[in-house]
């Protein structure tokens, strides 16, 4: 019994590995050996990132989300450990058929380094690749720990939604970009606000608050603010006290559990609980799941870009991604018709309708392989040159068909024939009266024949070949009768002209059956196909709507939360980006209504064409068959 898709997709790293390094020439590179991992991954990816300032403990709280104790490399020292970003993969504990992928990223502002931009790029590729993204600090949430959040304020000039010939809106960010945690270390403050007792969420709020004024401090203060409000409108926040003494903390990896605070245990608990739970799988900017094969090529085509000077582009991104997919796509479908192909090919020679229904079967099964893994295939390019391919492997699929059953036909016509084949060399039959033994004889083989091979494609034609090539002998067997008259010769040589004139009927008509079954397996095959595609561009509409929905959800709470606090102006852009949004969103879903029309209808236009092409053939055999003289009796031969 072959292992399921789901577990054959499913990967576990005993260790992590460095997914983007810096190359010698100081220019990113995703690593191979990162890149031959998520490749086996066909699962839907939850990727949660972590990013912060160098040696704040990063890599603990990834190696808690991924159930051990070690793994990401801990440092006890000022010196920064991971370097790039590394990436670790484990079956996730409650998403079942899901893959936990952890990013644990560079720690910024190192000193050895002194590279701003270098850190911008690492902020946003974390940003760019994961679909919750933690922020790790230590101390509290004051103005000095925003401001060094200042990357934030810095991803437009990083990140771009589309080309840079078209207009930037940062609003549509938040269709993209992940849900946001921060995540405060050796925090020590009593969480009051105003002297009341406050949750965690409302202390991050509380620090993210605006100023009112226009002034340029106020504006400056305000700025790192409104862009995590913007872009991060989904936010959590936990705050971790100490681990132990102070002076352990640098040990935390090599801490025996008794010596880690309950309190911190509690905190790190409801941290890995909230994210199995609440961090969303991975999407692409229209909705597409993305699965760890997805990432990988994502990653290559940022850090790409990146590397060539440029700024990465989501819709280039999307759009080359899906060049890349719908291509490996139509391969891997392919190969789903072929493998079931060829296991029937081991029974050949079958009836044609069972080749037929089981090519309508692979067939259906390679599209909806085709279906699930493709995206933005609008113009239906990818899916036809499918049709075609699977077209021509079931052209060759029925050569050989027949080709077998030929040399079945063949074979099962010399055994029934034997007998009369050694009378024939014994001159058995050149005799009086010979030609109606013969007769006899070749009328219980045809007869015996027949109903052996009753189901075989080619029995017409092969039992036409078979009497070609006895016509000479019968008519030398005929010749040599004397018990004939000459008048009784030819109309036994006019039967026999006769019989292979019907024979020859025999194999059109036998064609145009034939002919018929492929029309209604092709017709079966079209309907199949339509509601197939139908149902898929559905579900697509769907995750769009459903992403859409998300976004607008996070907007519209954001509005809210700032008319509450006063801010009217804020809000009032607030609710521009808001119509904006809705006005965008309205304009997709025509576009992707109108693509699903142009797609239906260039479907329908192919599944008439390829009807017309076998329409126009049987038409052709029709009237082969019709332009033949009928025969008026039959020889004594197949009576």
């Amino acid at each position: 019994m072959k292992t399921s898709e789901a577990e054959e997709s499913a990967v576990s790293m005993d260790s992590p590995v460095c997914l983007i390094d810096t190359a010698s020439d100081g220019k990113l590179c995703v690593q191979p050996a990162a890149l031959q991992i998520l490749q086996q991954i066909q699962q839907p990816v939850v990727v949660v990132a972590v990013v912060g300032l160098y040696r704040t403990g990063k890599s603990y709280l990834m190696n808690r989300l991924a159930g051990k104790h070690s793994g990401f490399a801990l440092g006890s020292t000022v010196e920064s450990k991971t370097k790039g970003i590394w990436m670790w993969c484990v079956p996730h504990p409650t998403k079942a058929e899901t893959t936990l992928l952890l990013l644990d990223t560079e720690g910024l502002g190192d000193v050895d380094k002194g590279d701003s931009r270098h850190d911008t790029i690492i902020f946003s590729l974390a940003v760019l690749l994961s679909s919750t993204l933690v922020f790790n600090s230590r101390g509290t949430i004051d103005n000095k720990a925003i401001e060094e959040l200042q990357y934030v304020t810095e991803l437009t000039e990083y990140i771009k939604v589309k080309s840079p010939d078209e207009a930037v809106d940062d609003s549509e960010f938040v269709k993209f970009f992940p849900s946001f945690i921060w995540a405060v270390r050796d925090f020590t403050l009593e969480l009051k606000i105003d002297g009341e007792d406050a949750t965690e969420d409302q202390y991050l709020e509380f620090a993210l608050k605006l100023k009112t004024g226009n002034s340029v401090q106020v504006k400056n203060y305000n700025l790192p603010r409104e862009c995590i409000r913007k872009y991060f409108p989904s936010r959590k926040c936990f705050t971790f006290p100490f681990p132990s003494h102070p002076d352990r903390v640098c040990d935390l990896e090599s801490l025996d559990p008794a010596e880690i605070s309950d309190r911190f245990l509690e905190v790190s608990d409801r941290f890995c609980q909230f994210i199995n739970e609440q961090s969303p799988v991975k999407l692409l900017k229209d909705g597409h799941t993305v699965t760890g094969r997805v990432l990988g090529h994502l990653a290559e085509l940022y850090v790409n870009t990146i590397s060539s000077g440029a700024v990465p582009c989501l819709e280039n991104a999307v759009v080359a991604l899906a060049q890349i997919e719908n291509q490996a796509a139509l391969q891997e479908a392919l190969q789903v018709y072929q493998e079931g192909m060829e296991e029937k090919k081991r029974a050949f020679p079958l009836e044609l309708e069972e080749i037929s229904l089981e090519h309508q079967c692979f067939s259906l099964m390679a599209k909806q392989t085709f279906m699930i893994r493709c995206f933005r295939d609008t113009d239906g390019t990818h899916l036809a040159s499918l049709e075609e391919a699977i077209g021509q492997e079931f052209d060759r699929y029925l050569w050989d068909n027949e080709k077998a059953s030929e040399v079945k036909c063949e074979n099962l016509l010399s055994v029934l024939s034997e007998s009369m084949n050694e009378r024939i060399s014994e001159g058995f039959y050149a005799r009086s009266g010979g030609y109606d033994l013969f007769c006899c004889d070749l009328e219980d083989t045809v007869s015996q024949y027949n109903t052996l091979a009753y189901k075989e494609v080619k029995i017409a034609e092969v039992l036409e070949k078979f009497l070609q090539q006895k016509a000479a002998v019968t008519s030398a067997i005929l010749q040599a009768d004397d018990k004939l008259t000459e008048n009784e010769r030819r109309i036994c040589e006019e039967r026999e002209r006769a019989v292979l004139l019907e024979q020859q009927v025999e194999v059109q008509e036998q064609t145009r059956l034939q002919l018929e079954q492929q029309m209604e397996t092709q017709q079966r095959n079209n309907e199949e196909q339509i509601q197939q595609m139908l149902q898929q561009m559905q579900t697509e509409l769907s995750l769009q709507q459903t992403h859409m929905q998300r976004a607008m959800d996070c907007k519209l709470k954001e509005q809210a939360h700032l008319l509450e606090q006063g801010f009217q102006e804020q809000a009032q852009r607030m609710g521009k980006e808001i119509q904006q949004l809705q006005s965008r969103n309205r304009e997709l879903e025509d576009r992707r209504n109108q693509e699903l029309a142009q797609m239906m209808e260039a479907q329908e236009r192919r599944n008439n064409e390829k009807m017309e092409i076998l329409r126009q053939q049987h038409q052709q055999q029709i009237q082969a068959i019709n332009s033949r003289p009928r025969p008026a009796s039959r020889s004594c031969s197949i009576q």
